[in-house]
Protein backbone atom coordinates (compact mmCIF):
# COMPACT_ATOMS: atom_id res chain seq x y z
CA UNK A 1 0.00 0.00 0.00
CA UNK A 2 1.04 3.30 -0.68
CA UNK A 3 1.99 5.81 2.39
CA UNK A 4 1.28 8.84 0.14
CA UNK A 5 -1.29 9.63 -2.35
CA UNK A 6 -0.95 12.66 -4.27
CA UNK A 7 -4.56 13.82 -5.43
CA UNK A 8 -4.92 16.58 -8.30
CA UNK A 9 -7.88 17.94 -9.22
CA UNK A 10 -8.45 19.59 -12.39
CA UNK A 11 -10.41 21.48 -15.09
CA UNK A 12 -9.64 22.59 -18.22
CA UNK A 13 -6.14 21.97 -16.87
CA UNK A 14 -4.64 20.95 -20.38
CA UNK A 15 -2.11 23.31 -20.25
CA UNK A 16 -0.45 22.73 -17.10
CA UNK A 17 -1.14 19.08 -16.24
CA UNK A 18 1.75 17.70 -18.21
CA UNK A 19 4.84 19.44 -16.48
CA UNK A 20 2.84 19.00 -12.93
CA UNK A 21 2.61 15.29 -13.37
CA UNK A 22 6.50 15.09 -14.70
CA UNK A 23 7.50 16.99 -12.05
CA UNK A 24 6.19 13.98 -9.78
CA UNK A 25 7.74 11.52 -11.87
CA UNK A 26 11.31 13.32 -11.67
CA UNK A 27 11.36 13.68 -8.09
CA UNK A 28 14.97 14.32 -6.84
CA UNK A 29 15.86 11.62 -5.11
CA UNK A 30 13.77 8.75 -7.01
CA UNK A 31 14.93 5.66 -5.26
CA UNK A 32 14.00 7.37 -1.68
CA UNK A 33 10.88 8.37 -3.25
CA UNK A 34 10.27 4.85 -4.61
CA UNK A 35 10.44 3.66 -0.94
CA UNK A 36 8.02 6.23 0.52
CA UNK A 37 5.31 4.46 -1.94
CA UNK A 38 3.49 7.53 -4.02
CA UNK A 39 0.59 6.87 -5.56
CA UNK A 40 -1.31 9.55 -7.97
CA UNK A 41 -4.72 10.02 -8.42
CA UNK A 42 -6.10 12.88 -11.00
CA UNK A 43 -9.96 13.75 -10.85
CA UNK A 44 -11.16 15.54 -13.69
CA UNK A 45 -14.25 17.90 -13.28
CA UNK A 46 -15.61 17.20 -16.76
CA UNK A 47 -12.49 19.09 -18.90
CA UNK A 48 -13.66 19.94 -22.62
CA UNK A 49 -9.91 20.06 -23.14
CA UNK A 50 -7.55 17.30 -23.69
CA UNK A 51 -6.89 17.39 -19.92
CA UNK A 52 -7.83 13.77 -19.87
CA UNK A 53 -5.87 12.56 -22.70
CA UNK A 54 -3.00 13.89 -21.10
CA UNK A 55 -3.27 12.23 -18.11
CA UNK A 56 -4.26 9.08 -19.31
CA UNK A 57 -1.45 9.15 -21.78
CA UNK A 58 0.87 9.37 -18.58
CA UNK A 59 -0.58 6.10 -17.16
CA UNK A 60 -1.73 7.91 -14.18
CA UNK A 61 -4.80 6.72 -12.13
CA UNK A 62 -7.92 9.12 -13.67
CA UNK A 63 -11.13 9.50 -12.35
CA UNK A 64 -13.42 11.56 -15.12
CA UNK A 65 -16.77 12.89 -13.85
CA UNK A 66 -19.25 13.70 -16.40
CA UNK A 67 -20.31 17.10 -14.55
CA UNK A 68 -18.22 19.49 -12.56
CA UNK A 69 -18.60 18.09 -8.97
CA UNK A 70 -16.30 21.10 -7.60
CA UNK A 71 -13.23 20.86 -5.93
CA UNK A 72 -14.29 19.65 -2.71
CA UNK A 73 -16.12 16.96 -3.79
CA UNK A 74 -13.63 16.32 -6.37
CA UNK A 75 -10.76 15.95 -3.61
CA UNK A 76 -12.96 13.92 -1.34
CA UNK A 77 -13.26 11.13 -4.36
CA UNK A 78 -9.92 11.04 -4.63
CA UNK A 79 -9.35 10.19 -0.73
CA UNK A 80 -11.64 7.68 -1.04
CA UNK A 81 -10.08 5.94 -3.87
CA UNK A 82 -6.94 5.33 -1.95
CA UNK A 83 -6.29 3.31 1.13
CA UNK A 84 -2.87 6.00 1.72
CA UNK A 85 -2.46 7.27 5.16
CA UNK A 86 -1.12 10.78 4.08
CA UNK A 87 -2.92 12.61 1.59
CA UNK A 88 -1.00 15.19 -0.86
CA UNK A 89 -3.13 17.78 -2.30
CA UNK A 90 -1.57 19.56 -4.90
CA UNK A 91 -2.76 22.16 -7.82
CA UNK A 92 -2.35 20.76 -11.57
CA UNK A 93 -0.85 24.69 -12.19
CA UNK A 94 2.21 23.38 -9.39
CA UNK A 95 5.52 21.70 -10.56
CA UNK A 96 7.28 19.92 -7.46
CA UNK A 97 10.89 21.44 -7.23
CA UNK A 98 11.79 18.97 -4.47
CA UNK A 99 11.15 15.76 -2.41
CA UNK A 100 8.02 15.35 -0.27
CA UNK A 101 9.85 14.04 2.66
CA UNK A 102 10.10 16.86 4.63
CA UNK A 103 6.57 17.00 4.82
CA UNK A 104 6.29 13.49 5.34
CA UNK A 105 8.33 13.76 8.22
CA UNK A 106 6.15 16.46 10.17
CA UNK A 107 3.52 13.80 10.88
CA UNK A 108 5.80 12.10 12.58
CA UNK A 109 4.59 14.14 15.48
CA UNK A 110 1.10 12.49 16.00
CA UNK A 111 -0.63 16.07 16.72
CA UNK A 112 -0.23 17.40 13.64
CA UNK A 113 -3.18 17.09 11.24
CA UNK A 114 -1.84 19.20 7.77
CA UNK A 115 1.67 20.56 6.31
CA UNK A 116 1.99 22.98 3.64
CA UNK A 117 5.22 24.15 1.60
CA UNK A 118 7.06 26.55 -0.27
CA UNK A 119 4.93 28.03 -2.87
CA UNK A 120 7.01 30.25 -5.39
CA UNK A 121 5.92 31.73 -8.30
CA UNK A 122 7.13 31.75 -11.75
CA UNK A 123 9.42 34.55 -11.15
CA UNK A 124 10.91 32.63 -8.07
CA UNK A 125 9.46 35.13 -5.48
CA UNK A 126 8.06 32.66 -2.54
CA UNK A 127 3.98 33.66 -2.54
CA UNK A 128 4.60 35.31 0.68
CA UNK A 129 0.92 36.02 1.98
CA UNK A 130 -0.74 33.04 -0.36
CA UNK A 131 1.22 29.92 1.20
CA UNK A 132 0.46 30.63 4.67
CA UNK A 133 -2.00 31.94 6.70
CA UNK A 134 -3.88 32.44 9.65
CA UNK A 135 -7.98 31.68 9.74
CA UNK A 136 -9.81 34.91 8.79
CA UNK A 137 -11.75 36.21 11.64
CA UNK A 138 -14.66 38.67 10.48
CA UNK A 139 -12.67 41.76 9.76
CA UNK A 140 -10.25 40.20 7.92
CA UNK A 141 -13.30 39.18 5.70
CA UNK A 142 -14.66 43.13 5.87
CA UNK A 143 -11.44 44.25 5.15
CA UNK A 144 -11.10 42.09 1.97
CA UNK A 145 -14.40 43.11 0.44
CA UNK A 146 -14.59 46.78 1.00
CA UNK A 147 -10.84 46.82 -0.66
CA UNK A 148 -8.91 48.06 2.51
CA UNK A 149 -6.64 45.70 1.81
CA UNK A 150 -5.88 47.28 -1.64
CA UNK A 151 -6.05 50.86 -0.12
CA UNK A 152 -3.89 50.19 2.81
CA UNK A 153 -2.33 46.46 2.22
CA UNK A 154 0.36 46.84 5.35
CA UNK A 155 -2.83 47.32 7.87
CA UNK A 156 -2.76 45.56 10.68
CA UNK A 157 -5.49 42.93 10.32
CA UNK A 158 -4.12 42.40 6.93
CA UNK A 159 -0.77 41.89 8.06
CA UNK A 160 -1.81 39.09 10.69
CA UNK A 161 -4.16 37.49 8.44
CA UNK A 162 -1.34 36.88 5.56
CA UNK A 163 1.46 35.91 7.92
CA UNK A 164 3.34 38.71 6.81
CA UNK A 165 6.06 38.81 9.79
CA UNK A 166 6.62 35.50 9.24
CA UNK A 167 10.38 34.35 7.33
CA UNK A 168 9.00 32.31 4.62
CA UNK A 169 11.94 30.08 4.41
CA UNK A 170 11.47 29.03 8.29
CA UNK A 171 9.17 26.30 9.41
CA UNK A 172 6.23 27.46 11.43
CA UNK A 173 3.08 26.08 12.71
CA UNK A 174 0.23 28.07 10.76
CA UNK A 175 -3.84 28.33 10.36
CA UNK A 176 -3.88 27.43 7.07
CA UNK A 177 -1.20 26.45 4.78
CA UNK A 178 -2.24 27.32 1.06
CA UNK A 179 -4.08 24.00 -0.51
CA UNK A 180 -2.51 24.18 -3.67
CA UNK A 181 0.65 22.28 -1.38
CA UNK A 182 -1.09 20.72 1.06
CA UNK A 183 -0.41 16.90 3.07
CA UNK A 184 -3.18 15.84 5.62
CA UNK A 185 -3.68 12.65 7.22
CA UNK A 186 -6.50 10.35 5.97
CA UNK A 187 -7.01 9.53 9.60
CA UNK A 188 -7.92 13.49 10.20
CA UNK A 189 -10.09 13.71 7.15
CA UNK A 190 -12.45 11.06 7.82
CA UNK A 191 -12.76 12.30 11.43
CA UNK A 192 -13.89 15.39 9.86
CA UNK A 193 -15.98 13.90 7.13
CA UNK A 194 -13.69 15.36 4.24
CA UNK A 195 -14.00 18.43 2.58
CA UNK A 196 -17.65 20.17 2.63
CA UNK A 197 -18.84 20.26 -0.42
CA UNK A 198 -21.51 23.06 -0.32
CA UNK A 199 -18.21 24.80 -1.21
CA UNK A 200 -19.41 24.98 -5.18
CA UNK A 201 -17.49 25.03 -7.35
CA UNK A 202 -14.23 26.43 -5.39
CA UNK A 203 -12.93 28.37 -2.99
CA UNK A 204 -13.06 28.58 0.92
CA UNK A 205 -12.79 24.67 0.80
CA UNK A 206 -9.49 24.81 1.88
CA UNK A 207 -10.24 27.36 4.30
CA UNK A 208 -12.75 25.34 6.10
CA UNK A 209 -11.40 22.17 6.20
CA UNK A 210 -7.98 24.24 8.08
CA UNK A 211 -10.33 25.66 10.59
CA UNK A 212 -12.34 22.52 11.16
CA UNK A 213 -8.76 20.79 12.38
CA UNK A 214 -7.85 23.26 14.36
CA UNK A 215 -11.13 23.02 16.21
CA UNK A 216 -10.91 19.16 16.31
CA UNK A 217 -7.11 20.25 18.11
CA UNK A 218 -5.03 18.87 15.08
CA UNK A 219 -2.07 21.64 14.51
CA UNK A 220 -0.52 22.62 10.84
CA UNK A 221 2.80 23.23 10.13
CA UNK A 222 4.26 25.36 7.09
CA UNK A 223 7.59 23.96 5.69
CA UNK A 224 9.61 25.54 3.70
CA UNK A 225 11.71 22.60 2.90
CA UNK A 226 9.44 21.21 0.42
CA UNK A 227 9.19 23.49 -2.02
CA UNK A 228 6.71 23.76 -5.63
CA UNK A 229 6.53 26.54 -8.44
CA UNK A 230 2.95 27.86 -8.70
CA UNK A 231 1.45 29.38 -11.45
CA UNK A 232 -1.74 30.30 -10.12
CA UNK A 233 -5.52 30.58 -10.76
CA UNK A 234 -5.56 28.67 -14.06
CA UNK A 235 -8.63 27.25 -13.57
CA UNK A 236 -10.99 29.74 -12.00
CA UNK A 237 -9.72 32.59 -14.92
CA UNK A 238 -12.32 30.17 -17.06
CA UNK A 239 -15.06 30.68 -14.74
CA UNK A 240 -17.17 33.65 -16.91
CA UNK A 241 -17.09 37.14 -15.09
CA UNK A 242 -20.76 37.79 -12.94
CA UNK A 243 -20.43 33.59 -12.23
CA UNK A 244 -17.21 33.87 -10.84
CA UNK A 245 -17.74 36.91 -8.29
CA UNK A 246 -20.68 35.33 -7.52
CA UNK A 247 -19.62 31.86 -6.57
CA UNK A 248 -16.49 33.80 -4.81
CA UNK A 249 -18.86 36.00 -2.56
CA UNK A 250 -21.18 32.81 -2.32
CA UNK A 251 -18.16 30.72 -0.53
CA UNK A 252 -17.03 33.63 1.70
CA UNK A 253 -20.50 34.03 2.99
CA UNK A 254 -20.79 30.26 3.77
CA UNK A 255 -17.49 30.05 5.44
CA UNK A 256 -18.97 32.74 7.88
CA UNK A 257 -22.12 31.91 8.47
CA UNK A 258 -20.91 27.92 9.00
CA UNK A 259 -17.69 29.80 11.89
CA UNK A 260 -18.75 32.89 12.80
CA UNK A 261 -21.95 34.17 15.56
CA UNK A 262 -24.82 35.76 13.99
CA UNK A 263 -23.59 39.55 14.98
CA UNK A 264 -20.52 38.89 13.58
CA UNK A 265 -21.70 36.93 10.49
CA UNK A 266 -24.68 39.79 10.00
CA UNK A 267 -21.70 42.29 9.92
CA UNK A 268 -19.99 40.28 7.39
CA UNK A 269 -23.23 40.51 5.25
CA UNK A 270 -23.03 44.27 5.37
CA UNK A 271 -19.75 44.26 4.52
CA UNK A 272 -19.98 42.49 1.12
CA UNK A 273 -22.70 44.18 0.40
CA UNK A 274 -21.19 47.92 0.72
CA UNK A 275 -18.12 46.77 -0.80
CA UNK A 276 -20.41 45.47 -3.94
CA UNK A 277 -21.70 49.28 -4.43
CA UNK A 278 -18.33 51.17 -5.00
CA UNK A 279 -17.19 48.15 -6.47
CA UNK A 280 -19.31 48.51 -9.09
CA UNK A 281 -19.40 52.34 -9.35
CA UNK A 282 -15.17 52.14 -9.89
CA UNK A 283 -15.69 49.64 -12.22
CA UNK A 284 -18.59 50.77 -14.50
CA UNK A 285 -16.08 52.88 -16.80
CA UNK A 286 -15.01 50.00 -18.06
CA UNK A 287 -17.94 47.39 -17.69
CA UNK A 288 -20.82 49.81 -18.05
CA UNK A 289 -23.96 48.35 -17.04
CA UNK A 290 -22.96 44.64 -16.91
CA UNK A 291 -21.16 45.86 -13.86
CA UNK A 292 -24.12 46.63 -12.14
CA UNK A 293 -25.71 43.76 -13.11
CA UNK A 294 -23.44 41.31 -11.90
CA UNK A 295 -22.69 43.47 -8.27
CA UNK A 296 -26.14 43.91 -8.07
CA UNK A 297 -26.58 39.73 -7.65
CA UNK A 298 -23.87 40.07 -5.38
CA UNK A 299 -25.75 42.82 -2.97
CA UNK A 300 -28.91 40.05 -3.10
CA UNK A 301 -26.99 37.69 -2.62
CA UNK A 302 -25.48 39.11 0.76
CA UNK A 303 -29.20 40.41 2.03
CA UNK A 304 -30.26 36.76 1.28
CA UNK A 305 -28.22 35.92 3.35
CA UNK A 306 -28.08 38.62 6.41
CA UNK A 307 -32.22 37.54 6.40
CA UNK A 308 -30.58 33.91 7.28
CA UNK A 309 -28.75 35.43 10.11
CA UNK A 310 -32.31 36.84 11.96
CA UNK A 311 -32.81 34.66 14.80
CA UNK A 312 -35.25 32.14 12.97
CA UNK A 313 -34.42 32.02 10.21
CA UNK A 314 -32.45 29.54 7.59
CA UNK A 315 -29.13 30.43 6.22
CA UNK A 316 -29.12 30.23 2.11
CA UNK A 317 -27.95 27.02 0.62
CA UNK A 318 -25.57 27.11 -1.88
CA UNK A 319 -26.92 27.21 -5.85
CA UNK A 320 -25.29 24.88 -8.17
CA UNK A 321 -24.88 24.71 -11.63
CA UNK A 322 -23.35 23.37 -14.68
Amino acid sequence: MARVAIVIVTHESAGVIGPCLDSIRRLPGVGAEAEIGIERLVVDNASSDSTCGIVAATGVRLIANPNNEGFAAAVNQGVRASLAPLILLLNPDTRLETGIQSLIDCFDDPAIGGAGGLLVGTDGQPQTGFMARSLPTPATLAFEVLGMNRLWPKNPVNWHYRCLRNDPMASACVDQPAGAFFMFRRSAWEQLGGFDEDFWPVWFEDVDFCARLRAAGFRLRYQPAARAVHQGGHSVGTIPYGLRERYWYGSLLKYAAKHYRRVAFGSVCLAVAAGAVWRAILAFPRGGMRVFEVYSSVIRLSFAHLRGALPGSRIPGPRRGR
